[in-house]
C-alpha cells in the first residue's frame, strides 16, 4: 500500500488553514486508501429460534405465578 496523506498545506485549492474556498471540491478523505479484505463468511444475525422460546416460555411460566397467586389471593 502506498498511499500518501496530503499534507493540507501543501494541496492546491485549499486555503491557508486547511479551509477550502468557496465553490471548490475539497481533496478526497484519506482515512482508509483502498477496500477491506473480502469477507467470505457473514453468520445470519437475529435471535436464534431456541434462546426466544425459552425466554417466552419464562415469561408465560412467571406469568401463570403471577396469576395463581392472586387468584389464591382473592379468594
Amino acid at each position: 500500500m502506498t498511499h500518501i496523506n496530503p499534507d493540507p498545506e501543501r494541496t492546491t485549492g485549499l486555503e491557508p488553514g486547511g479551509g477550502v474556498p468557496p465553490g471548490e471540491t475539497p481533496p478526497a478523505e484519506s482515512s482508509m486508501p483502498e477496500a477491506g479484505p473480502l469477507e467470505t463468511h457473514n453468520p445470519t444475525t437475529g435471535w436464534a429460534k431456541g434462546p426466544l422460546v425459552i425466554i417466552i416460555g419464562l415469561c408465560v411460566l412467571v406469568a401463570a405465578f403471577f396469576l395463581a397467586y392472586a387468584l389464591v389471593l382473592a379468594l
